[in-house]
């Protein structure tokens, strides 16, 4: 089942529910698709889709912590609450001992020795963990190896 379709049909569970917090981002969600497949005047795939999602995760997460060094926990616990609506439609994430193994095997296979390399092994992650790790995790490691 397509992204879309689920999108479509977990709202209509949300409706009936009356599940508020999963109604509104499940309606944000497909507002950001349909605003991507306006503006790019194509149908959005699953793959797109999941980028949208990354990026709307990653908005979130700024908020929080916003929110939260603001004092205001309740806009916090908000955001935190949309993120694990979010989750949901996002594949399963990379646990940090699996990044640190793509990391390896970029950094051989481009034969990369400083950080004078990070860009070129960077290039080569982003195709290969898009939407399965934070790219944010991914950058430290790949500094931590390029730097040791």
């Amino acid at each position: 089942m397509s992204l879309k379709i689920r999108l479509t049909e977990d709202m209509k569970t949300a409706m009936r529910a009356k599940d508020q917090v999963s109604l509104g981002t499940i309606r944000l969600i497909n507002a950001a698709v349909k605003q991507f497949e306006v503006d790019e005047r194509t149908e959005a795939d699953d793959a797109k889709i999941t980028a949208i999602l990354t990026k709307m995760v990653k908005q979130r997460k700024d908020s929080a912590k916003i929110y939260t060094e603001a004092g205001r926990q309740d806009l916090a616990d908000k955001e935190n609450a949309e993120i694990e609506v979010l989750h949901r439609y996002l594949p399963q994430m990379l646990s940090a001992g699996e990044i640190r193994t793509a990391v390896d095997a970029a950094v051989a296979e481009t034969g990369s020795a400083g950080m004078a390399d990070m860009g070129k092994v960077m290039g080569v992650l982003k195709t290969r963990l898009a939407g399965k790790a934070d790219m944010g995790e991914v950058n430290k490691i790949l500094k931590a190896v390029l730097t040791a």
